[in-house]
């Protein structure tokens, strides 16, 4: 999922790094590429610490836990209508694009369950 796992892969690499597993070989060579995107944590991220932390050092006051358009903004991401109705249309949208407030509420839901459901810890009154 394009949109998506961008979003989910700037909120999880905030996590504090688990102590690396040690394969007992040397590390592979750098290629040159881009990273793989973040797969789920192994162990529960608390997103609202991590959201809440990024918030704090914003000039602009964001508002992530109730506003789509504020959480993109909030991680970097291009928050225009066009992108919100890609990330609807990612996410199996079925309602009525051009009802962009009734789109957006639902949108900030299904991300913030599937961050949850991803590994990461949200308060369970935004998961409703």
């Amino acid at each position: 999922m394009g949109l998506l796992s961008n979003l989910m892969s700037k909120i999880f690499s905030h996590a504090a790094p688990a102590a690396p597993a040690s394969s007992g070989g040397a590390a592979p060579a750098a290629t040159g590429t881009a990273p793989a995107p973040a797969a789920a944590p192994a162990q529960p991220v608390d997103v609202t610490a991590i959201l809440d932390g990024m918030a704090a050092k914003n000039p602009e006051k964001l508002d992530w836990k109730h506003s789509i358009v504020d959480l993109m903004k909030l991680v970097g991401m291009d928050s225009s209508l066009g992108a919100r109705k890609q990330l609807a249309t990612e996410l199996n949208y079925t309602g009525n694009q051009t009802d962009t407030a009734t789109m957006n509420m639902w949108l900030q839901k299904q991300v913030l369950k599937k961050i949850a459901d991803n590994g990461g810890k949200l308060p369970a009154d935004l998961l409703k």
